[in-house]
């Protein structure tokens, strides 16, 4: 049996980090320095999130909005009803919600696609 000496314990508290230079990341440094270059950049991908949340708001607002209009306008439509439930009820008290949270996932998802697309863009210049 060979005996060992105390074991020692190492604790790992940061990795090491390497510089980046201007030239690592050259669409970065139009951003940072805020030139016109960069400006471009920035007001591109500004433009782009913001033709994003109104077409997702189009898509949520439309339907809910026609809903009323279509209880006002049919009022048959507003009187049937689904077993005990009726049907504005199941509308905008339970199908609303699942199409809301489609709604915010699939802007989340395409807002940091447009993001990771603007990144790679800016960082191959």
């Amino acid at each position: 049996m060979t005996t060992e000496g105390p074991r020692r314990r190492v604790v790992v508290s940061r990795t090491a980090r390497r510089e980046v230079s201007q030239d690592d990341r050259p669409g970065g440094a139009e951003i940072d320095e805020q030139t016109a270059v960069g400006e471009t950049y920035m007001r591109s991908l500004v433009r782009t999130q913001l033709r994003l949340a109104l077409a997702m708001l189009a898509v949520a607002l439309v339907p809910l909005a026609s809903l009323p209009m279509i209880f006002a306008l049919a009022p048959g439509v507003g009187r049937l009803s689904v077993g005990a439930v009726p049907l504005p009820w199941l509308l905008l008290g339970i199908v609303v919600y699942p199409m809301l949270v489609l709604v915010g996932w699939r802007y989340v998802r395409q807002a940091e696609r447009n993001e990771a697309e603007f990144i790679r863009i800016v960082s191959r210049q």
